[in-house]
């Protein structure tokens, strides 16, 4: 025992004290970034493999929906309250630090030299933003339907028909998820809007899993290519799966053959 009595540690070494001070260092911040882009991009795919249900029966993505919805009852607000709070963190913190970084060094170089640096690991920053609003559009479009109603093509007669994406069923009575796709990606210009983003996500991806692993201490010398190829194999995985319902429903594959309505 002290025998000048229990040591008393100032407020700031407590441990809400030094969690305060690590999440407000760069260092703290990037793990922090590096790990809920982790989560993300975890989840992107579990929404992958939930998506690649429309190349089955329209009832086998309708159910999936059904069961989401209803089934998991305040789980899946739960859920998706993590999910908004995740990409919030993510997205504040890496615009913070690219901030600092930007603050720390008004005057630019004069000679920039970035032989190491990539397309991709120089636009992170605005891939992130773009992806974040194409988030919003996928919100607003298909969760919310505030977007137009899809039009769609009648391939006999011709007739263009105005398509509410909520107000579609199945013969069960639940909501026609793959209806509403499909009508979705038959209007061209929506159709546009998911190809770049999912491009653009890609670019994004194909950095940032890589450079996930540098912050987090796990790209040595020996795994440096094992993770930048990793990078590029979980973004090229992403970007064919969720490519390919669109270009599935473009042709036919998906929904039968009827024309996009541009």
């Amino acid at each position: 025992m002290n025998p000048k009595g229990a040591r008393r540690l100032p407020a700031e070494v407590g441990p809400a004290g030094w969690a305060k001070t690590y999440l407000t260092s760069t260092v703290g911040q990037k793990v922090v970034v590096a790990v809920t882009g982790l989560l993300l991009v975890g989840f992107l795919a579990g929404h992958l493999l939930g998506n690649l249900k429309m190349f089955g029966p329209p009832e086998a993505i309708n159910g999936y929906a059904y069961f989401l919805k209803h089934e998991l009852g305040a789980a899946i607000w739960l859920a998706r309250g993590g999910l908004v709070a995740l990409f919030v963190t993510h997205l504040v913190l890496a615009t913070t630090l690219k901030a600092r970084s930007v603050a720390a060094r008004p005057t630019p170089y004069v000679y920039m030299r970035s032989a190491q640096a990539t397309l991709a690991s120089k636009t992170m920053i605005y891939t992130g933003l773009v992806v974040g609003a194409f988030l919003l559009f996928h919100l607003a479009h298909f969760t919310f339907g505030w977007v137009k109603p899809a039009l769609v093509e009648d391939p006999v007669s011709h007739t263009v028909t105005a398509v509410d994406y909520l107000s579609l069923t199945d013969a069960k009575g639940q909501h026609d998820v793959h209806a509403m796709v499909v009508a979705g990606f038959r209007t061209f210009w929506v159709s546009v809007i998911y190809v770049v983003a999912q491009v653009l996500l890609f670019v994004h991806l194909s950095h940032g899993i890589q450079s996930t692993f540098q912050t987090l201490g796990l790209k040595g010398t020996k795994f440096a290519a094992a993770w930048v190829w990793l990078g590029y194999a979980m973004a090229g995985t992403i970007l064919a799966g969720n490519l390919s319902i669109v270009f599935a429903v473009w042709v036919g594959v998906i929904g039968g053959p009827y024309p996009l309505v541009r």
